[in-house]
């Protein structure tokens, strides 16, 4: 037995312990049912504990072959055309059997290729993402991932951490949690380590940290009791499902393919008819319809998706951008309007003391000592290991180092931490026998506590603000009696001075806020810092001039007043974190695309209410946690590049929808037109089955196209009237051509059946295909925007193949037959002159387009989701047997 354990009366009886039977034990007996002591398991433990219960985690990220292959097949359409085949083999025609068959195998391997391969880069993109905890594992603290924490295991909590299982509390400072996630309670829980009354709810287990709550005050150490499925937040995961709801850009796809089934049902049922009114063959007329659905059916555009966004997250990481989920990618191109943090994103975030001075405004050395002493950061051994950058300034300051021999014989008793609302921090110091309150914060609220101010300080405040500096201010006062300060006790002060610290602005700031707005995202910066200083940071950036709100104004406005306000403000200062939140919620509202930029504790409310929640690698927990895209650089052009990449594959995914809407209606079309009037089928189901094979090859290569600066210019959204009409509009012309093949092939060649479908194809083919050189820009002549070399070789290539087809063995196999020599002079006329139409036509419909619908909405459990996007592994979850779910 490994030292510090203690043996369970049952050899899994810790895996059956609850939190809410634990939050009413002792932690005593807690430990004890869980078979540990207070130094948590040894290492040996923790892998077979996690060997039985299985990851913590709630959700499973890997690529799995089976599952895209199902994906691949599950098309309606290609099962009854593979049935009908099978029907067609043994009615006596098993070439054409066996024909369609390679094709529909070719074509569902295509998919499955690029699918999958997609669901790798997925799954790469998902590995570099971690997520830790401290844990005490053989008496000594180590950190480890969130997914292989274990019931046992004693867990260390700290100030923006996610909790990472289900734990009972051991012992709290100050400890409060948000559980809004869980209860949907959105003020903090204090919490302590008395047991509560058995059978509580869950916003009444004060004894417990809950997993996937955040730690919103204090510290604590707390012992595992549920992991993963079993953890209160995992069943409610559980209960949502696997499936992330679906983000605009998923909708819009849905709603596209939903648009192309409900027009290939419409002519397939009508050619259907038709052909049986002809009395031609049943099977025959089965074959071809079904392949006139699967010729219009959309079956590559996952592939084509897939594929552009897995690019696109390898081009973002190259850019220093991580996205969380692929489609992320899709949200960044969405971004109208930005809020922001300032420090670290504005400013070089090396934040540096300039000078202290006395109530009187010339220059003193105690406000320093005394800010030293009303300091959280953490110090050993005289030197600076982290913390509030403030604090750390003031020690890394010259003249602490002359300080610093000078507070040794201060000791220090209590401590009031620095929060959001009160922007204070105060302590109590003993020194000589003689106790004193000391309180440092935001110049206002200090000076609003003390008893006499000199009239000096607000000429200096003014001053040092309008210059740009952050300023602090220091007081004190004899302290209470009581060893525990409380708010009641910030009170009757004397002002000892003020500290100036500079955060100059960030070298290349001015040009990236110029790139954004040239994206024609607007910039407004929520801060809790000085009003003059943020607009005089601001002013120095070119930010645009407009009203600097407070807090107080936010506080005072309703939703529409609030509305107003943001519309005509720059920069909110003095902002609380709920208040932060509030003010991204109402932007929303208003119709906007929101992303919201932090990455401190108190940015995580605003980071999971925007539409795109965008922090940084070294944030907090709670900020990296709340976002869906980080920054491995603290840079807005790091962001711009981000945007232009969404924004590019966008475009570059528009390109294939239009593509399929047009050229692809427009033959499907013409085939139906042709088989009312002609005496045979225009072209063979394996025929129809092939170019549709071939055509979709070309268009894998659209997600490496090359895009024009105006498409990315501004952000675009999902426009289904505009598939419609583009749709409406192009087809036709694309049928146009068709038919006027069709009266070459027989007027002046005068073709059979199979010299007739040869022809058709050869023509089908090269139109369908060059006409992404057209749609892919907007620019007229075509020409002028230049397509990437992949796509050009992919598109000839492809058309290339089609004209040589014919010359080629397997051609009888195909139904095919030579052409003559001068139809290829016909075709280059009649591609020349569709290309062309094409271009007056693209002139003609871009005069006027339809009204973009604005906003989007989250889907019920978002919040839940992303939280649960934390506790994700790449390995399958074995579940416990009492997992919901199990068996």
């Amino acid at each position: 037995m490994s030292a510090g354990t203690v043996p369970s009366t049952r050899h899994d009886a810790w895996a059956e312990l609850d939190v809410t039977t634990a939050a009413s034990l002792d932690v005593e007996a807690v430990l004890a049912r869980l078979g540990i002591s207070r130094e948590g398991v040894s290492g040996t433990q923790a892998r077979e504990r996690l060997q039985a219960v299985g990851p913590n985690a709630v959700r499973t990220h890997q690529a799995r072959r089976l599952a895209v292959l199902a994906r691949q097949l599950r098309s309606p359409l290609l099962i009854l055309l593979a049935l009908t085949a099978i029907a067609s083999y043994f009615l006596g025609e098993p070439a054409d059997a066996l024909i369609i068959g390679a094709i529909l195998t070719a074509s569902v391997g295509l998919g499955f290729f690029n699918e999958y391969r997609a669901e790798r880069s997925a799954q790469a993109l998902h590995s570099q993402i971690r997520h830790t905890c401290v844990v005490r594992r053989d008496g000594r603290p180590q950190p480890v991932d969130v997914t292989g924490v274990v019931p046992g295991d004693i867990v260390e909590l700290g100030l923006g951490q996610i909790v990472p299982a289900d734990l009972r509390l051991i012992s709290v400072e100050g400890l409060e949690c948000e559980e809004s996630v869980l209860t949907g309670e959105s003020m903090p829980v204090a919490k302590s380590i008395a047991p509560v009354r058995p059978g509580a709810p869950l916003a009444e287990l004060s004894s417990c940290a809950l997993m996937g709550s955040v730690v919103r005050a204090g510290s604590g150490t707390a012992v595992a009791v549920a992991t993963g499925g079993r953890a209160e937040f995992g069943k409610i995961a559980l209960g949502l499902g696997h499936r992330h709801p679906d983000t605009e850009f998923q909708v819009g796809l849905s709603r596209f393919s939903m648009l192309l089934v409900r027009v290939a049902a419409v002519l397939t049922v009508t050619i259907f008819i038709v052909n049986l009114l002809l009395h031609r063959p049943l099977i025959d007329a089965l074959l071809f319809s079904l392949a006139i659905a699967v010729g219009i059916s959309p079956q590559l555009l996952p592939a084509v998706v897939s594929t552009g966004l897995a690019a696109g997250t390898r081009r973002l990481a190259q850019r220093k951008v991580l996205v969380k989920r692929l489609v992320c990618i899709e949200d960044l191109g969405d971004i109208e309007v930005l809020f922001t943090d300032k420090t670290g994103t504005l400013t070089e975030g090396g934040i540096s003391l300039m000078r202290s001075l006395g109530p009187d405004g010339t220059p003193a050395d105690e406000p320093l000592k005394l800010g030293l002493l009303c300091n959280e950061a953490a110090v050993a051994a005289g030197r600076v290991a982290g913390g509030n950058p403030l604090d750390v300034a003031l020690w890394q300051a010259p003249a602490a180092a002359v300080l610093g021999p000078t507070l040794a014989p201060y000791r220090r008793l209590a401590v009031l931490p620095f929060d959001h609302e009160r922007r204070i921090v105060s302590v109590v110091v003993e020194h000589e026998g003689r106790r004193t309150l000391i309180t440092k914060g935001a110049p206002e609220a200090v000076l609003a506590r003390c008893t006499d101010v000199p009239p000096e300080v607000t000429a200096t405040l003014a001053a040092e603000s309008a210059a740009g500096n952050r300023v602090v201010a220091v007081a004190e006062r004899p302290a209470p009696e009581s060893l525990q300060i409380t708010l009641a006790d910030e009170c009757d002060l004397v002002l000892r001075g003020l500290l100036v610290f500079l955060d100059p602005p960030k070298t290349g700031a001015s040009h990236a806020l110029e790139r954004l707005a040239d994206l024609g995202i607007t910039v407004k910066v929520l801060t809790g810092d000085n009003p003059a200083v943020a607009a005089r940071l601001c002013a120095d950036l070119g930010l645009p001039g407009g009203r600097v709100a407070t807090g107080q104004d936010v506080a005072a406005a309703d939703d529409d007043g609030l509305a107003a306000l943001i519309d005509r403000s720059t920069v909110f200062a003095r902002v609380t974190p709920e208040q932060k939140a509030r003010i991204v919620r109402v932007q929303r509202g208003s119709g906007l695309d929101v992303a919201f930029l932090g990455d401190g504790v108190n940015d995580a409310l605003a980071l999971h209410a925007a539409d795109v929640g965008i922090s940084v690698e070294t944030a907090t927990d709670a900020a990296k946690d709340a976002a869906d895209v980080l920054l491995l650089e603290k840079d807005l052009n790091v962001l711009a590049d981000g945007v232009m990449e969404g924004r590019r594959i966008f475009a570059n995914t528009m390109k294939y929808v239009l593509m399929g809407t047009s050229s692809n209606f427009g033959n499907m079309f013409s085939a139906a037109g042709a088989s009312l009037v002609l005496g045979f089928l225009p072209m063979l189901p394996s025929q129809i089955l092939l170019s549709n094979l071939l055509y979709d090859t070309s268009q894998l290569a659209i997600p490496t196209d090359k895009v024009d600066p105006e498409q990315v210019a501004r952000p675009a959204r999902w426009n289904m009237k505009l598939i419609q009409r583009f749709m409406l509009f192009f087809g036709p012309l694309s049928s146009l051509f068709d038919f006027a093949t069709f009266a070459v092939m027989l007027g002046i060649f005068h073709a059979g059946p199979a010299l007739f479908r040869t022809g058709w194809f050869v023509e089908s083919l090269a139109t369908q295909t060059l006409v992404i050189f057209a749609i892919r820009t907007r620019r007229s002549p075509f020409f002028r925007s230049h397509p990437s070399l992949p796509l050009v070789v992919a598109t000839l290539g492809v058309v290339l193949i089609g004209m040589v087809l014919p010359l080629t063995p397997v051609a009888q196999l195909l139904g095919f037959v030579p052409l003559p020599g001068p139809y290829f002079l016909a075709l280059a006329v009649m591609v020349a002159l569709y290309l062309g139409l094409i271009e007056v036509g693209k002139h003609w419909f871009y005069r006027a387009l339809p009204v973009v619908p604005a906003g989007r909405e989250r889907a019920a459990g978002h919040r839940t989701h992303r939280r649960a996007g934390r506790f994700t592994t790449a390995h399958r979850i074995r579940r416990h047997r009492s997992d919901p779910g199990y068996g």
